[in-house]
């Protein structure tokens, strides 16, 4: 009998459910610019990339062959809605479109990775 009961409290106790608590997961740590912003923003005056795009705070021509850079920083993708919008991914699509998407029309162009990740850094300030 003595055994029957500790089985009862046994069986109960294992099968007794405490509330659920949600799993709180951390939020990604944000990216950090690498680069320099205001040197960005002097290189894509530079490299003349307002030719071909708007790029909104750079002086002179401003461009409609290529996609206008307004707000670049708060699109989730880039290049035609194929390449996710981030910040390796900007540097990399920068120097060598065709790498991240093969039908882009923007040509590779010789840039330092140093200038690359000012213009960067300079575009994700463009919300």
């Amino acid at each position: 009998m003595k055994r029957l009961a500790l089985f009862a409290l046994f069986a109960v106790a294992c099968n007794r459910t405490e509330p659920v608590q949600p799993v709180q997961k951390a939020a990604p740590p944000a990216m950090a610019a690498t680069g320099n912003a205001t040197r960005g923003q002097e290189m894509i005056a530079q490299y003349g990339c307002n030719v071909c795009h708007i790029v909104p705070g750079i002086n002179g021509p401003q461009g409609s062959l290529g996609p206008s850079l307004a707000g670049i920083a708060s699109r989730p993708t880039i290049s035609a809605a194929n390449v996710p919008n981030t910040q390796a991914n900007l540097v990399q699509f920068i120097q060598n479109p065709g790498s991240l998407n093969p039908q882009s029309s923007m040509p590779p162009i010789a840039l330092a990775p140093e200038d690359a990740k000012d213009i960067v850094a300079y575009l994700q300030t463009l919300k």
